[in-house]
């Protein structure tokens, strides 16, 4: 029986390629997505698709009830200026959603979460680039917070429950 995996954010660019990836290995795949910025014709045709938001309910009891071994979390309020105009709304999808994500996979038995955090925002401005991955961090928006605030979540659930837990600070993505 494939291991089964849900993947936020896989109707957008980066969460549809990992979704992708994924199935080509053999894992069941569940994209959960509202749509805020993805698309519905992302999402692979061998994924099953839950068209939720991450600070559900819904979102919550599909990560308890649905035997998942990972969640792969990419689902974000991604727009630096968006963070900055409205900081609460941020927070409440990245750092709330989160939240749910979590326990909702500590009440279903998830044993690993993969996170995309973000290889700039967290770190600030500095003309000392690149960034090594021990520099300090000092996030200048709120969105960089929220990354970072994000990581430290995880990193005490891995303390407090056991979680396996990755932090992926990805840098100016592109491709086909």
């Amino acid at each position: 029986m494939a291991e089964r995996v849900l993947v936020t954010g896989g109707a957008g660019f980066i969460g549809s390629h990992v979704a992708d990836r994924y199935l080509a290995h053999g894992f069941e795949v569940t994209v959960l997505d509202d749509l805020s910025s993805g698309r519905r014709e992302n999402v692979p045709e061998a994924a099953t698709f839950v068209h939720a938001d991450i600070g559900s309910p819904e979102a919550r009891q599909l990560l308890a009830d649905g035997g998942f071994a990972i969640l792969n979390h990419h689902a974000a309020q991604m727009d630096v200026r968006v963070s900055v105009a409205d900081p609460q709304k941020d927070a409440r999808i990245n750092l709330l959603g989160l939240l749910n994500l979590l326990e909702g996979a500590r009440a279903g038995g998830v044993r690993r979460v993969v996170f995309a955090s973000s290889g700039g925002v967290v770190y600030g401005e500095s003309d000392d680039l690149p960034h090594a991955e021990e520099a300090r961090k000092l996030p200048v928006s709120p969105y960089g917070v929220s990354k970072m605030g994000s990581e430290f979540y995880l990193a005490a659930y891995a303390q407090l429950y056991g979680l396996e837990t990755c932090a992926l600070r990805y840098a100016n993505v592109y491709g086909p």
